[in-house]
């Protein structure tokens, strides 16, 4: 394989800055206000972030998942238990998170524990699905190995005809976790290079602001 290089691939950033004479005591109201214009932006990828774990080999492991809630404690997403991440979360709880909304030349870093959420609200999220997301979350051990030709139709369908006429319920082994932020970093792409960047660091349950060098 021949070398490639992507140094003439550049932008210079320029579409917008942070006002940090306007700064938000919460960076949850920051955070929703971002959102809310990435979700104008990009809606597809707007709740999109990567998630970045360490294993008991404490290797570093990242994957993209999908935001599905927050409010002002944290972030919620959700998975299978027994999946690679979530052994890795039993082994160290302390994650980072990482949402890059490149339409809008922003970015967000999240830093703080991993707590699993209660059966009941995994539960009513489940029950939200789509069936077919539904019996998938049944028909996968998520992360183990499996043959290179498995064809998962057929337990679909065993599936599908076990739960024709009730609720597809929720497997005990899947559910949500929500991540508890002790450090929120927003950052705005900036001309020449010199990015703004704000830091949010919870101290004694209050959050305090730093500005960090691009």
């Amino acid at each position: 394989m021949s070398i490639k290089k992507t140094s003439n691939i550049r932008d210079d950033f320029s579409k917008s800055s942070i006002d940090f004479k306007l700064i938000t005591k919460s960076p949850f109201k920051l955070f929703e206000n971002w959102f809310e214009m990435a979700l104008k932006s990009d809606k597809e990828n707007a709740i999109s972030f990567v998630l970045s774990t360490i294993s008991k080999e404490n290797k570093p492991s990242s994957r993209v998942v999908y935001l599905r809630e927050f409010d002002d404690e944290g972030f919620i997403f959700y998975t299978n238990y027994d999946s690679d991440k979530a052994k890795d979360i039993k082994y160290n709880n302390f994650v980072s998170a990482n949402f890059f909304w490149q339409k809008l030349e922003k970015q967000v870093r999240i830093s703080g524990i991993v707590r699993k959420i209660t059966p009941q609200k995994s539960d009513m999220y489940f029950n939200g699905r789509p069936r077919n997301s539904q019996l998938g979350a049944w028909a996968s051990n998520q992360s183990s190995v499996i043959n290179i030709d498995e064809d998962f139709t057929s337990k679909i369908n065993d599936l599908d005809n076990k739960y024709t006429k009730s609720q597809v319920p929720r497997p005990k082994n899947w559910g949500g976790y929500q991540i508890i932020p002790d450090r929120i970093e927003f950052w705005q792409g900036r001309p020449s290079r010199l990015h703004d960047r704000l830091l949010y660091l919870l101290n004694d349950n209050i959050w305090t602001t730093q500005r960090l060098s691009p």
